[in-house]
């Protein structure tokens, strides 16, 4: 079926998206087409703006709209834990279960070899820098429980033990081979709560 060429475009564009495929993004256009002009308005502002104001914290890199991010300028916060994450939105996850008062570290991805992905791709000096000063006393690594989560537990913990520092993994309440942004609040909240040392 030929589409107007501006629909072929959305529907392409729409496809870029992670999972979505040929249908879903079919449908999704033909819906955004359905919607009243000032809907579509709406999400075109809201994409706009999520691009302009939306950055990484230059302490702990989760997303933000203010520098340092809320959970960094956060005095209330226990300082002498940091939380390693991969992504932004695994944040989110453990933010969730309302059982994590700590600070947040992001690594912005994992260990891959296969992918091209090394230990300079990541984050890590940052993290390395702000366990220096002495006033952190746990580092509690949050990776995925997958193969390249797991190899870059191990690697970190490597890089923290020596530091003096205790070195906690999340306990296996998450299934091994899923990703932490999709366990429910009580999976997670499990995790932090049977997490071990490395």
């Amino acid at each position: 079926m030929s589409h107007p060429e501006s629909l072929s475009r959305l529907i392409e564009r729409l496809q870029k998206l992670p999972g979505i495929g040929a249908k879903s993004a079919q449908r999704l256009a033909y819906h955004v087409l359905r919607t009243p002009r000032e809907d579509a308005d709406l999400l075109c502002a809201a994409i706009q703006d999520v691009k302009e104001r939306v950055t990484y914290c230059t302490v702990c890199n989760n997303i933000t709209d203010v520098d340092p991010c809320r959970f960094c300028a956060d005095e209330r916060r226990e300082r002498h834990v940091i939380c390693v994450v991969e992504e932004p939105q695994n944040v989110a996850a453990i933010e969730k279960t309302r059982e994590f008062r700590g600070l947040y570290h992001v690594l912005m991805g994992v260990l891959s070899p296969l992918q091209g992905v090394g230990p300079d791709d990541l984050k890590i000096k940052g993290l390395l820098s702000r366990v220096a000063d002495g006033s952190v006393t746990e580092v509690v690594l949050a990776t995925n429980p997958n193969v390249e989560g797991e190899a870059t537990a191990l690697y970190l913990a490597r890089l923290l033990k020596p530091l003096g520092l205790r070195v906690t993994r999340i306990a296996t309440g998450i299934p091994v081979g899923s990703d932490i942004e999709y366990a429910d609040e009580i999976t997670m909240s499990k995790a932090m709560a049977g997490r071990r040392d490395v």
